[in-house]
């Protein structure tokens, strides 16, 4: 699989970097952002390196697809019964500040510390 030896997220991936993982298969990646905006807030990245969604082509829609079928899993095993939030952000204007694809999956009770 492709990787960025600079890349924050694929040196998680590589065991590199610790990280509190909440799941891992053999395409994704799920684990605990360790500055969390609400009680609940998991990234889901792709072991593959793909900078952002501009690079996303036809052939990563099942990819993306399992990612957003995952967010509702982990919340439910995470204990979020009442609703969460998935955000992409994309690029410098989306407020992307790590050029990996990266989902955040967010929740539990509010108030939240941003969002």
């Amino acid at each position: 699989m492709s990787h960025d030896p600079n890349c924050i997220f694929c040196k998680i991936i590589a065991g590199q970097i610790p990280s509190k993982k909440v799941y891992e298969d053999e395409e994704l990646l799920a684990f605990h952002d360790i500055h969390p905006w609400a009680p609940v807030h998991v990234l889901i990245i792709p072991k593959l390196h793909i900078a952002s969604m501009v690079e996303l082509t036809e052939a990563h829609a099942p990819l993306l697809g399992k990612m957003s079928v995952l967010a509702p899993k982990l919340m439910r095993e995470l204990g979020v019964s009442n609703g969460f939030r998935t955000v992409i952000n994309t690029g410098p204007d989306g407020g992307q500040e790590v050029y990996h694809l990266h989902m955040h999956a967010m929740g539990g009770p509010r108030p939240w510390l941003k969002g």
